[in-house]
């Protein structure tokens, strides 16, 4: 385990202590969003009350199985990588991250694919995970087709990075696909959804994401599952076998209730045969990357340079 960016860790920690001081001007929402409440949320960018910037150079498409996608493809394309956005499986789009995408597949000349996989509470688990196995599935059979590449990665941010480890088990354990994808970047990920020591005991602080706010987002995504059937590998690849995974990267922030995941995850990883560099920001809560930090920079230029030669 690496802890970086100690350096940083004032800024870090007086953003956090700003942004737990505007949340308790809001009030605290409770049980699951309305409708226009969700309308609300997606609509904006993740971490933020405006819409996201849509960039001309994302092409929105629609795949096998209908599962509809967003493309970047730079002028010089080294590989693909399969993009799962976060949002906790009930906000966030393939068009929120349009400028950081497009910077990565530039700078790291990767085509770079982004799943609008179906959200809850209209379309709950396994919805969103299938469209996300649908899309790699298709990577598979027409990356080298369509990008003249077969070198495939994958990866996200929160409930993407979830998303990302589900779909790296559903190739191997329903298409016996083991090494089509050949690095995953995991980013603050969930992966115990029955909720690891750290999701329990981190409270109420509001810090983007705590106990509770969890808890609500574990019940949209598996309505009417407890937390035995959360532990399901199916729902928690925490509880899954690792064996025959890619190499990843997994980062997660020191002041995240899912720090425990990435620690836990990382070590069943290794254990299980694969390469793992774990990255701990110090200071850092969840969802940082969302927001105009130092680690912000820092977190973007790492996963740029893990993502440019992983694979190769």
């Amino acid at each position: 385990m690496m802890i970086t960016d100690e350096d940083c860790l004032a800024e870090t920690l007086a953003f956090n202590k700003e942004f737990e001081a505007a949340a308790a001007t809001r009030p605290a929402r409770e049980g699951a969003p309305d409708a226009t409440m969700l309308a609300t949320l997606r609509r904006n960018r993740l971490g933020g009350d405006t819409p996201p910037v849509r960039l001309p150079q994302g092409q929105d498409r629609v795949i096998s199985g209908g599962v509809k996608v967003r493309a970047f493809v730079p002028d010089r394309v080294d590989g693909v990588y399969l993009h799962i956005h976060g949002g906790g499986w009930a906000f966030g789009s393939a068009d929120g991250q349009d400028e950081r995408l497009w910077r990565l597949a530039e700078q790291a000349r990767l085509a770079v694919i982004s799943v609008e996989y179906r959200l809850a509470p209209e379309h709950p688990f396994p919805a969103g995970p299938d469209d996300c196995e649908a899309a790699a599935r298709w990577l598979v059979e027409r990356a080298a087709a369509e990008f003249g590449t077969q070198r495939l990665l994958i990866g996200g941010e929160s409930a993407g990075a979830h998303l990302s480890v589900m779909t790296l088990l559903r190739l191997r354990d329903r298409h016996g696909i083991t090494s089509a994808f050949r690095a995953a970047h995991l980013l603050f990920g969930p992966y115990d959804l029955s909720m690891t020591p750290s999701q329990r005991s981190f409270g109420s602080r509001r810090l983007l994401s705590n106990t509770e706010t969890l808890r609500r987002t574990y019940e949209l995504f598996t309505p009417g599952m407890g937390a035995e059937q959360r532990r399901s590998p199916e729902v928690s690849p925490l509880f899954a076998d690792l064996t025959g995974l890619p190499p990843a990267r997994i980062v997660v922030g020191a002041e995240d209730p899912l720090l425990d995941d990435s620690l836990f995850l990382a070590g069943r990883w290794q254990a299980a045969g694969s390469p793992v560099q774990l990255s701990v920001v110090a200071g850092a809560m969840h969802g940082f990357t969302l927001f105009p930090l130092t680690v912000t920079e820092r977190e973007m230029q790492r996963e740029q340079d893990f993502l440019s030669i992983a694979g190769r």
